[in-house]
């Protein structure tokens, strides 16, 4: 899978830190040897939430990378990790996804669901990104379905990237109006591409039939935002860039972002049925790569709506890191 670089980032180090980095940092497989011959027995991804609840710090800090290290002094790291740790019993694992280059990335949240963890881990068993934070959590919104019944917008199997019910899980979560979003990718062999990662064309999903969830009228429309290009270059002026929103009833509006350019074939006023195409798939607006953004709100309005959590067509529950289909 396909991911830009990311940029080394520092935030509020008494309480939580996040640093990253390239996974293929170089020197990786150096570092792993050396604390080889040191001796020091390097955890396993799944042991990385014991070692840092029962106090390991020296050990889990010898397995972080040197981007890591440059960033956060050992001692910084072991104050954090005490301070982080209070009242917690157990850290769960939520979810294990490949990231790209032979790294996965791994997500733990605590028994009281208050406060997770989350670790990219590259080939070489160095934590390229280690991330401890607090999690919000919205019980009273949590449990409220939509009355429409939805299937999901697309056909065949795609990829849960980013969806559930915390931060970790799905980055959406922290803000009312997408909270409980989904975004979809397909994903094969462990990538999304095929080919060349900065042309659109190369994206399993890119151009895939875009279908509406739900019987519906159509209600906003946008048609002319192009694709990002190359792949990685994001539209923040235009977020949703091409996008179709359609109204249900019962004050519920699905949101379906990020087509193709030029390609919806709906207008404004339009009854569909469920199944019914309204575009393909695409990479326009606030987009990394070609994938599906999907949320249902009370309103239209993309600034002054809530997101309500979807009542999908099947009793399984699913989030980041499942295949649906």
């Amino acid at each position: 899978m396909r991911y830009l670089k990311l940029l080394i980032i520092l935030v509020a180090i008494s309480t939580v830190f996040i640093t990253a980095c390239n996974p293929g940092e170089e020197g990786g497989e150096e570092r792993k040897e050396k604390n080889i011959e040191q001796g020091v027995k390097l955890l396993k991804p799944k042991e990385l939430p014991d070692a840092f609840l029962n106090g390991d710090y020296e050990r889990v800090y010898s397995q972080t990378s040197k981007t890591f290290q440059d960033q956060v002094s050992l001692k910084q790291f072991r104050k954090s990790g005490e301070k982080f740790n209070k009242g917690v019993t157990k850290y769960i694992l939520q979810s294990e996804n490949p990231y790209g280059n032979g790294a996965k990335q791994y997500s733990w949240i605590d028994e009281s669901g208050s406060k997770g963890m989350m670790a990219i881990v590259g080939e070489d068993d160095n934590f390229h990104i280690l991330q401890m934070k607090p999690l919000d959590a919205y019980p009273e919104t949590d449990n409220i379905y939509t009355e429409t019944v939805f299937d999901f917008p697309f056909q065949d199997k795609w990829f849960v990237f980013w969806g559930g019910t915390n931060s970790l899980l799905n980055y959406h979560y922290e803000f009312e109006n997408q909270r409980y979003a989904y975004d979809f990718l397909i994903r094969n062999d462990y990538s999304t591409y095929e080919g060349d990662p900065t042309l659109n064309e190369s994206y399993f999903a890119f151009g895939k039939e875009y279908l509406a969830p739900a019987d519906g009228i159509v209600v906003k429309v946008e048609n002319g935002v192009e694709d990002n290009n190359p792949v990685g270059k994001m539209n923040r002026e235009q977020p949703f860039g091409n996008y179709v929103i359609l109204d249900h009833g019962n004050e519920e509006f699905s949101y379906l972002v990020h087509f193709k350019y030029q390609s919806v074939v709906v207008e404004e006023g339009d009854k569909v049925k469920k199944g019914d195409l309204l575009g393909l798939v695409g990479n326009s607006g606030n987009s990394s790569e070609p994938h599906i953004h999907f949320h249902v709100a009370d309103s239209p309005d993309p600034t002054n709506s809530k997101s309500i959590n979807i009542r999908f067509d099947r009793e399984d529950k699913f989030s980041q890191g499942d295949f649906v289909e």
